[in-house]
């Protein structure tokens, strides 16, 4: 059966953007811009030789800025770990178990803020509340140095969480808002490497800052050094991003409307839509949407227990606290090489889900066979080693996840809906990693070392087995309408109501 031509017209202020058919849209073809009256210009094909261009400028503005404010997230989640190896719980007069109520309370907020703050950024664009969250969590990390007791400390990591709850499902969010469906994983990698970087960039700064001869406790001045400059780094934040790749400033007024066309043909059926809350609930809908949140929950344990634990388990190796602290940079560095590894790798093969698999079997291995080792110093290398598989496991799928559910959402509004519960619910099984980590059963961690690999293997089951349904249904709608296509070769204009589209395909 042959497919009718299908002419969509859009518009965005000044722009109006019409594309062919869902089958002539290929890649290299975004379709043909006309200027609105207010230009009286026009934009020929030609000009999408020049595509490669505007991407540079994206990466080189955009991206090491990003990069960066994701850097200070990080650190100011994540820095709980290294302060306890200095002795914060006994300057706080901790009880037990207190220090994993502590680690637990930041993602009850973490999950219950990160909608409606991702509905606020949506409405008031991400490059306005990006910066906003990023002032409110280096704040709140400067007051952690000024905390004396656990109930301080709890009230501090409260706010933290709600400050940092919608920052990462925003910045995902933004990028689709600038690149097609198929330059998104490398982007988002390089991106989410600086996590990596930070894990290991905190073991470092830890290892200087607690080498500084004063009164004041070493982990109060790792709390005012990281929030001071998340604070400071903010403000020029705010100044700095565009607000979309159509009001880039630093893009001339034909990149601007190449801009905009990419992203109507690649990424958003709208572009800069409205957002309408019951229209973007619609989510839910999908039963893909609960597949891709259970694969959400897999991946959530072993990448809490990596970032919050890889301290304690390191310190298993015999090291001191300032050694432990500097061999937990190599794993994160090699597992940030890792990442990007299998993320350009995705992009380049135009497909998901084998690589977060293939993540998820990393993890269950490095888990698994570090729990088998029973004397770490008797096998230091291989203990070591598993520390690094760890790591490599648990980026890749975090990236490459989100990245998956995107690509398959052209809706604007639904799409930052399902990453504003699909990564907030990830990181609610941070409240797992927090109490399967207990004290009394340190050095070991049998019971966690077990039910991460545990959760590890539940994610490669879920990911193939999606992988697979969604193969089925593209081939199943191929034969439908009599002809093979790829996710790549229809617009995604057309594909506002997702799955509902008979034009619609997976992209794997």
């Amino acid at each position: 059966m042959a497919v009718e031509e299908d002419v969509a017209t859009k518009h965005s202020g000044d722009l109006k953007v019409t594309t062919s058919s869902p089958s002539s849209l290929k890649d290299d073809a975004p379709g043909t811009i006309e200027a609105g009256t207010a230009s009286g210009a026009t934009v020929s094909p030609e000009h999408f030789a020049h595509e490669a261009a505007l991407v540079l400028k994206f990466d080189l503005r955009i991206l090491p800025v990003l990069a960066f404010m994701y850097l200070c997230n990080s650190l100011d989640k994540g820095n709980l770990g290294n302060a306890k190896t200095d002795h914060m719980e006994d300057d706080l007069n901790f009880k037990d178990n207190q220090y994993n109520i502590i680690l637990s309370v930041f993602f009850v907020p973490y999950v219950i803020f990160a909608a409606p703050i991702a509905f606020l950024g949506k409405k008031y664009g991400p490059s306005v509340v990006l910066p906003i969250l990023m002032a409110s969590f280096g704040s709140f990390t400067l007051l952690s140095a000024a905390v004396h007791n656990f109930g301080g400390m709890m009230a501090v990591r409260w706010f933290l969480g709600m400050s940092e709850s919608a920052f990462f499902p925003l910045v995902i969010y933004y990028l689709t808002t600038f690149y097609r469906r198929g330059e998104l994983a490398r982007r988002l990698s390089l991106f989410y490497a600086a996590s990596n970087i930070a894990n290991a960039f905190s073991g470092l700064l830890a290892f200087g800052v607690f080498q500084i001869d004063s009164s004041l406790p070493g982990w109060r001045y790792l709390f005012l050094i990281e929030g001071a400059a998340t604070l400071l780094f903010s403000v020029f934040a705010f100044f700095y991003l565009p607000r979309s790749a159509a009001e880039a400033k630093f893009l001339s007024d034909d990149e601007r409307r190449i801009a905009f066309a990419r992203i109507q043909q690649d990424s958003s059926s709208v572009v800069n839509e409205e957002f309408n809350l019951r229209d973007a609930l619609k989510i839910f809908s999908y039963v893909s949407t609960y597949a891709f949140l259970a694969i959400e929950v897999c991946l959530g344990v072993p990448l809490q227990s990596v970032n919050q634990f890889l301290p304690q388990i390191v310190s298993r190796l015999g090291y001191s606290t300032v050694k432990t602290n500097l061999y937990t940079v190599a794993p994160n560095i090699v597992g940030a090489v890792v990442l990007l590894i299998l993320a350009f790798a995705s992009d380049y093969s135009r497909i998901r889900f084998p690589f977060i698999a293939l993540g998820f079997l990393l993890t269950f291995l490095g888990f698994i066979v570090y729990a088998t080792i029973d004397n770490v110093q008797a096998d230091i290398r291989v203990a070591y080693f598993a520390c690094f598989m760890m790591t490599w496991g648990t980026a890749a799928p975090s990236v490459l996840l989100s990245t998956w559910y995107n690509n398959n959402v052209a809706h604007e509004g639904r799409r930052v809906t399902l990453t504003a519960v699909g990564v907030p619910l990830a990181n609610l099984m941070g409240v797992v990693s927090s109490n399967i980590f207990r004290n009394q059963d340190a050095p070991k961690y049998m019971p966690a070392l077990v039910t991460t690999a545990a959760f590890g293997a539940a994610g490669v089951v879920a990911t193939l087995l999606l992988g697979a349904y969604m193969m089925v249904d593209n081939a199943r709608r191929d034969r439908r309408q009599g002809l093979k296509r790829k996710a790549r070769e229809v617009s995604t204009e057309i594909l506002r109501e997702g799955p509902a589209s008979e034009h619609f395909r997976w992209f794997l």
